[in-house]
């Protein structure tokens, strides 16, 4: 049976560059991995080939030969599939070499004699007012992570004894285990991929260099901070194993609607209502900001239902920044109820007295409606 075509096992055009056959490959090795396919013949002599294919190509000296000759370039010495001679693929090294360049942590470990496993990042969503978004606050915040063990001050050791080489690895902290014509390499299990073993591990923390604790942080929260707004603690995370660096604690910021204000980016809007003899007449009236303090607004004579009204540098905080946006006051003219006999008499007694003039708009509308019912008689 005529053996595939390596560029066509990679999925790739000839003129392929060095970047775009090592992402092909990575991608198929990741795909067709015997640990990802366990039991599947199938997919583990497809690893075989895109590890052979890859192993030839990558080089440029064999890739030239292969492009001039094909496969018969090596067939005299790599006739068998273990074969490894003069621009042959050695499967017994090969395959880790690979993987090693490639993919490095692959299996979940890393080459040892380096510290522990840096600490995980935590996410913490936090609350605030919109008072508190506009002013920025301070406030103090109970956050369950690991911290570093007291007993062992994040050693991982009894009585501040150093770890000795792992004798499983040889503190190389991988272990190759052979499979078929080739050969994988591991985290060490030993170890867990650190190189390196404890004698004598923290009765505290069984070794591991930290303990599970609620901490209690003050936050400082910067004004203008808005819904979403993500705040990076660096290094108040989750302590690492026996040493290693401490990972980040993010803020995520989440603001409580308010009673009154709505807000859009930077401006503050506000739906105020008011009486229908302010609008008509005209008038002054006070509105609250967000800041907590109060501001006149004029009312021109014949407001409307919907119109704003706009103060400028009553908004929020631009973040980091002295900026800060608009408020806007939009008014909603309410109409009176509740009326005695007396103010109704006036009412129908204005009513009388204005016809048209007091309601231009109310006017024009069923002016142009008793039109179109006459053209639609026609």
């Amino acid at each position: 049976m005529a053996k595939a075509d390596y560029y066509e096992t990679l999925g790739v055009s000839r003129d392929a560059s060095a970047e775009e056959l090592k992402k092909a490959y990575r991608k198929l090795a990741m795909k067709y991995h015997p640990d990802r396919n366990p039991d599947d013949k199938s997919a583990e002599q497809t690893f075989k080939d895109v590890n052979e294919a890859y192993g030839v190509l990558r080089d440029k000296q064999k890739r030239a030969a292969y492009d001039q000759f094909g496969h018969a370039a090596f067939d005299g010495a790599a006739a068998g599939a273990g074969a490894a001679g003069a621009g042959g693929f050695d499967f017994s090294s090969g395959f880790a070499d690979i993987f090693e360049e490639m993919f490095g942590d692959f299996m979940g470990g890393h080459r040892g004699g380096g510290p522990g496993t840096r600490g995980s990042d935590l996410r913490y969503n936090l609350e605030i007012s919109l008072e508190e978004a506009f002013s920025g606050s301070q406030t103090q915040i109970r956050v369950p992570t690991l911290v570093s063990c007291p007993s062992c001050k994040g050693s991982g050791a009894e009585g501040g004894a150093q770890p000795v080489t792992c004798p499983s690895c040889h503190g190389r902290g991988r272990i190759r285990a052979q499979q078929v014509f080739f050969t994988i390499e591991r985290t060490c299990p030993a170890c867990q991929g650190e190189g390196q073993v404890l004698s004598n591990p923290c009765k505290t923390c069984g070794g591991a260099g930290r303990t599970r604790k609620e901490k209690t942080l003050s936050v400082s929260i910067p004004a203008g901070v808005a819904e979403g707004t993500r705040i990076r603690l660096a290094g108040e995370g989750e302590a690492g194993q026996r040493g290693a660096p401490a990972g980040d604690l993010y803020l995520f910021i989440s603001v409580r609607p308010h009673r009154f204000f709505h807000r859009d980016g930077t401006n503050i809007h506000c739906r105020v209502p008011i009486a229908m003899t302010t609008a008509a007449l005209g008038g002054a009236i006070e509105v609250p900001t967000v800041g907590g303090k109060r501001a006149r607004v004029t009312i021109p004579a014949g407001t409307q239902t919907g119109e704003q009204f706009r103060l400028r540098g009553k908004g929020m905080p631009v973040l980091h920044s002295k900026a800060r946006g608009d408020m806007y006051i939009e008014v909603a003219v309410e109409t009176s109820v509740n009326l005695d006999k007396r103010q109704k008499a006036l009412l129908k007694e204005f009513e009388e007295l204005g016809g048209a003039k007091t309601s231009p708009q109310s006017a024009s509308f069923f002016s142009k409606v008793k039109e179109l019912w006459e053209d639609l008689k026609d």
